[in-house]
């Protein structure tokens, strides 16, 4: 067997940060084009060897592995500031990608020292810019939203809307593919909570990082799980009869990895994630979990010996859905222990006058209501599913951030206007200003329009479908403040971090038996 031993090549100075831009550059090219209304489909081949066709800028930039390897390095840091922004955002891959690479263009020749920290403070004179401006979102505005954010498709965006408006503010959405070509919602009874996959090996879709189980059985324990013999009863049933198993609960990390070798092995269907919240907070939600899924909160203040964990302490649910997020349980139908502690929380909130825990028992109340809107995402095939499930999540993404934050004119008109608005004070901040105009020009440029027009009034600009000058919100051309914040804020890190790179070292990888 041949070995090989690994050394480093090094690069410095402006060949360094040649290279880097280089991969940055061809990253951009790919993914710039599928930005906007009009923007273009991209044909990529997959692991497999079959084509498929997204407008998904983060699919696309994924799919991008290059040859010279720092020049993959340039290109993998620009993915990073894009995942961060879908991240933080749920949507803004593309514009992210676009303003790193407009604010490298525009400051390559200069001296980093010189234009750092006014590339900051611009920053962040355009994020309070578009906070002043942003608009909560009201009437129509959530179908606008869906719709852009699904590549312009007035059916999804009908259909998104549609499920936000019905579970409401405290409501969740998710999706899922459809058994057959038809794309619909549907609304279902759950609860959702902030904790995600604790082991990648618990996952049932390793390409989304999800673990999807069906009627599983659940256990909740207060207390930290610190011994495998401690749910030793609970895991030769669950085993015995076949069933899946979620378990929520504080766990040692040596029985989490057992759990995980033993889901791996085929032994064990299993899933494991954090209890949620804090102090009463986590002591409240515990409750509340046991009354939507039958369950006994195991916990040792109320005498509960952990040793002793066995399956008639087990409750169940229809669904649970994991991803590296939030945990969604979906139940079959509301108890009567339930219904009564709705109707309780429901008589607090009329009878509690300070705002502050008013705002709690209205959180707890969505939470106990257990609504869950899922878009059932059909096709005709595997590529066009791939395609369209890309643009629904891309959608359902986007119109969380609108209702987290509100909107601003959308098109790249908002940055746009901070552009102008804007008075820079030195070379750095000039370098900013220019950059953020760069997502208008790629759109009206995707859209074969003239980039040299002039829109003196703030908010206005160019439809990219029909060419005409209108008012960007009035015409429904919005996109959610928190997208365009993350967007901007992980463009500008990742681009001073390039500016400030003297030195590049890279793997190469020498056979000894040629040596």
């Amino acid at each position: 067997m041949k070995e090989s031993n690994i050394v480093k090549h090094l690069n410095f100075g402006l060949d360094a940060r040649n290279a880097i831009y280089e991969g940055v550059d061809k990253l951009y090219k790919a993914v710039s084009s599928t930005l906007g209304a009009s923007g273009k489909s991209v044909i990529l081949e997959d692991d497999s060897g079959r084509p498929v066709i997204t407008k998904d800028g983060v699919t696309v930039a994924n799919s991008i592995v290059l040859k010279d390897p720092v020049e993959n390095m340039g290109a993998t840091l620009l993915k990073d500031a894009a995942r961060k922004t879908v991240e933080e955002a749920g949507d803004g891959t593309t514009t992210a990608t676009v303003l790193a690479h407009a604010i490298l263009t525009e400051a390559y020749k200069h001296d980093v020292k010189d234009v750092k920290l006014g590339i900051r403070t611009a920053t962040d004179k355009v994020v309070k810019y578009l906070e002043k401006i942003a608009k909560p979102v009201k009437g129509d505005m959530l179908k606008h939203i869906a719709t852009i954010s699904s590549n312009n498709d007035q059916e999804l965006g009908g259909i998104i809307s549609s499920a936000f408006e019905q579970v409401g503010d405290s409501g969740v959405v998710t999706m899922e593919a459809s058994s057959d070509e038809n794309t619909y919602h549907k609304i279902i009874s759950g609860a959702s909570f902030d904790k995600g996959i604790k082991n990648l090996h618990f996952a049932t879709n390793e390409d989304k990082n999800k673990c999807i189980m069906n009627k599983p059985l659940v256990l909740i324990c207060e207390n930290k799980i610190d011994n495998i013999r401690k749910i030793e009863s609970v895991l030769s049933y669950v085993i015995k009869s076949n069933n899946e198993l979620l378990i929520i609960a504080e766990m040692d990390d040596q029985v989490i990895g057992a759990l995980a070798m033993n889901k791996m092995k085929g032994n064990i269907k299993v899933n494991v994630i954090d209890s949620p919240d804090f102090g009463f907070n986590r002591k409240q939600k515990l409750h509340d979990l046991s009354l939507i899924t039958g369950a006994k909160v195991i916990s040792e203040d109320l005498g509960d010996d952990t040793d002793l964990i066995q399956p008639e302490h087990l409750g169940s649910c229809l669904k649970s859905t994991t991803d590296m997020h939030e945990t969604i349980i979906e139940i079959d139908e509301e108890t009567e222990e339930l219904a009564a502690a709705i109707e309780s929380v429901k008589k607090q909130i009329e009878e509690e006058e300070k705002p502050g825990k008013k705002a709690a028992l209205e959180k707890r109340l969505g939470f106990l209501s257990c609504k869950v809107g899922v878009i059932r995402v059909g096709a005709n095939s595997e590529v066009e599913l791939k395609e369209k499930t890309d643009r629904v999540d891309d959608a359902i993404c986007a119109v969380r951030a609108a209702i987290k934050e509100g909107i601003v004119p959308g098109g790249g008109i908002a940055l746009l206007n901070a552009s102008s608005k804007i008075k820079p004070e030195n070379e750095g901040e000039k370098i900013l200003l220019k950059a953020i105009q760069k997502p208008w020009e790629v759109i009206l440029t995707n859209a074969d329009l003239n980039t040299d027009q002039i829109f003196a009034q703030a908010g206005v600009g160019l439809n990219a479908k029909t060419g005409k000058s209108v008012n960007m919100i009035k015409a429904g051309i919005i996109d959610p403040l928190l997208v365009t914040k993350s967007a901007l804020k992980n463009a500008v890190s990742v681009s001073t971090t390039i500016l400030s790179t003297n030195c590049v070292i890279n793997n190469l990888r020498i056979d000894e038996s040629n040596g």
